[in-house]
């Protein structure tokens, strides 16, 4: 009769009667395996990263605790924004683990305006003072109206004002603060000549600059924290246009201005 199985034990037996008649055993056909097995080499794709000059960054603070500082080893350098200031604590583990102090370098746009008409209503009145400030410091020229206090007012008059200023050539370029930059940038846009847009990020003051032409920024007080709000400003006021495909869409805009004001 017929078998139609092997048992695991013939199996085996067969398999060590190959290997016995085979002259160099298992090890022949094992060093030929691995001499027909590519080489794996391991190749660091990634540009060797440049050495940074800190261990840690805590220049987006104002004030360093000694939380802040924690976890740095003897010697290690930490960078930080100019007139931070340190808890006591801080202090001394400054001094204990002869902390090196990077100070950041400020980022400075290059503004390319050198007189800005400025407004606001109640709402961005806070605000505008900042930013007078703010541009006071890089030496431009501010036209300020208003408002001067937290006291109601309505944006059409304030926003009406810095527009006119703008049209009339009497400043480079315009900015107005109210809730939500929509209400002033409307009655901006209702003058001969103006540009406005309402910006809530850096993005968008660019492109308003470079596409856009757009020569009055509107900004509102409860879209954007103060930083973001200087950081929106620097980036329009540092912007231009150059572009002659933009150019030639924003004199399109100029036609329609022109058309409508005959």
């Amino acid at each position: 009769m017929s078998r139609t199985s092997i048992s695991r034990d013939e199996i085996k037996e067969m398999v060590r009667r190959v290997l016995d008649a085979s002259p160099a055993g298992i090890a022949q056909p094992a060093a030929a395996a691995a001499a027909a097995e590519p080489e794996h080499v391991l190749v660091n794709s990634l540009k060797p990263r440049q050495e940074r000059s800190f261990e840690r960054d805590e220049s987006s603070k104002s004030l360093l605790t000694e939380d802040d500082i924690r976890g740095l080893n003897e010697g290690d350098r930490l960078r930080i924004s100019p007139g931070t200031k340190f808890t006591p604590l801080a202090s001394d583990l400054i001094r204990e683990r002869r902390i090196e102090l990077i100070t950041k370098e400020p980022r400075t746009a290059k503004i390319l305006v050198r007189s800005v008409a400025l407004g606001a209503d109640h709402g961005g009145f806070e605000y505008k003072e900042k930013i007078k400030e703010h541009l006071s410091g890089l030496g431009l020229s501010i036209r300020d109206f208003g408002t001067n206090s937290k006291e109601a007012v309505d944006y059409p008059d304030h926003a009406g004002a810095v527009a006119e200023c703008v049209s009339r050539g009497r400043a480079d370029a315009g900015i107005i603060v109210d809730g939500a930059g929509i209400g002033s940038s409307m009655t901006a846009n209702k003058y001969p000549g103006v540009r406005a847009a309402a910006c809530y990020s850096q993005a968008l003051a660019r492109n308003s600059r470079e596409h856009n032409g757009a020569n009055v920024l509107t900004l509102g007080s409860g879209q954007n924290s103060l930083t973001e709000v200087l950081s929106i400003v620097d980036t329009f006021l540092s912007a231009e246009l150059t572009e002659d495909r933009h150019k030639r869409r924003v004199a399109k805009i100029e036609d329609i201005d022109r058309q409508y004001r005959r």
